[in-house]
């Protein structure tokens, strides 16, 4: 006959070993529901933008979704019911990650119409950090990457969702990226919701863009620089555009 006190080490170990597995288990499907919070003050600094921004108002929340399986992942924004007027302060761009393939299709909203870029999935070189942080359950290492002398960007990944992919087309971490954030926290991303799935909707991740020309990376920028650069408001074009890329 078994003890009380067998019966409880009984339990506690029955209980070590389901956390062990759960904690070892890792993920390939599915989908992840992002929470952006924009600061318009930062992102906005000229003087005239106070006639539209004020710290009543000064943070947008929007939210976005990423479908992933381990090849390809889909990355787009949440359409809001609600009247929006300051919609156009912020970007919705989409992205497509095809990683075993390493190509990307981006699509980014400009003036109202979708511009479609393919190319290379990005290269960036992560810093990997010992900070972690919990994230909508799951255990997350922090990574930071150098865009350039005056940008830079953080990055919190779980190795239990097993691709390379995130928000804004970002990947190259050893997992899912669960979230990211300017350093001076105008721009941040953070999962609220993880949900695995068996698998995906082929027309959730299936791109389309019909007879729309698809620049490349190159050939986009070039483009812009060409038609927006000496206009007052070109350089913030091109800033908005490229902040994540």
């Amino acid at each position: 006959m078994i003890s009380m006190v067998g019966i409880k080490r009984l339990l506690f170990i029955l209980l070590f070993i389901s956390q062990s597995i759960s904690w070892g288990q890792t993920y390939s499907t599915g989908k992840i529901t992002y929470e952006r919070r924009t600061n318009l003050m930062k992102r906005f600094n000229d003087p005239r933008m106070k006639r539209f921004v004020n710290e009543d108002n000064k943070i947008k929340t929007e939210e976005f979704i990423l479908y992933f399986n381990d090849t390809i992942s889909y990355f787009n924004p949440v359409p809001s019911n609600a009247p929006d007027e300051m919609s156009w302060m912020t970007t919705k761009n989409q992205y497509y990650q095809f990683v075993k393939r390493e190509k990307q299709l981006s699509i980014l909203s400009l003036f109202g119409q979708n511009i479609y870029i393919g190319d290379s999935l990005a290269e960036r070189k992560w810093q990997i950090t010992d900070s972690k942080r919990d994230i909508s359950g799951y255990n997350c290492r922090k990574a930071i990457y150098q865009k350039n002398d005056s940008t830079r960007i953080y990055a919190w990944y779980t190795s239990a969702l097993i691709p390379s992919v995130g928000p804004e087309g970002f990947g190259g971490l050893p997992g899912v990226i669960l979230g990211i954030a300017t350093e001076d926290g105008g721009v941040i991303y953070f999962a609220k919701k993880v949900e695995m799935l068996s698998e995906l909707d082929p027309a959730q991740i299936t791109p389309s863009y019909g007879k729309n020309k698809v620049y490349s990376m190159l050939e986009f920028k070039t483009k812009i620089e060409k038609e927006y650069a000496n206009t007052p408001w070109g350089k913030r074009v091109f800033e908005d555009l490229f902040r994540w890329l």
